[in-house]
């Protein structure tokens, strides 16, 4: 049996407007450094949305896809329609991820969660 590899957490958790992007954005080029594969997880509270009016992707989705993948040689994301408007599951997005490829994810926001935190 395979044993499955579960990546490490660490959350940077502070008000909006405090840093913690900014200072993941110098911490991960040094963890890279030291051989580490990082992956990102940003919560948010707002109505985010990373597709744009216009876009054949967008009007797929605003057609009623429930997800939507966008793929090219460089990266893909996939966009998932959430309509029942619950709270976001930290471990539920972790396990979106492939974390077979990762060594430690990093969490901005996601404050209550119980794993080891900076608190800015």
């Amino acid at each position: 049996m395979t044993e499955l590899h579960h990546p490490r957490l660490l959350a940077v958790s502070a008000y909006s407007g405090t840093g913690k992007t900014t200072l993941l954005t110098h911490v991960i080029p040094l963890l890279k450094e030291k051989g580490l594969r990082i992956g990102v997880i940003k919560h948010t509270h707002h109505d985010m949305d990373i597709d744009k009016p216009g876009k054949d992707s967008y009007e797929l989705r605003k057609a009623g896809a429930a997800q939507t993948l966008v793929a090219s040689n460089q990266r893909w994301a996939l966009m998932t329609e959430t309509p029942k408007a619950e709270e976001v599951d930290l471990y539920e997005m972790v396990s979106k991820m492939d974390v077979d490829t990762l060594d430690l994810v990093l969490v901005e926001g996601f404050r209550h969660e119980k794993v080891p935190k900076i608190v800015l």
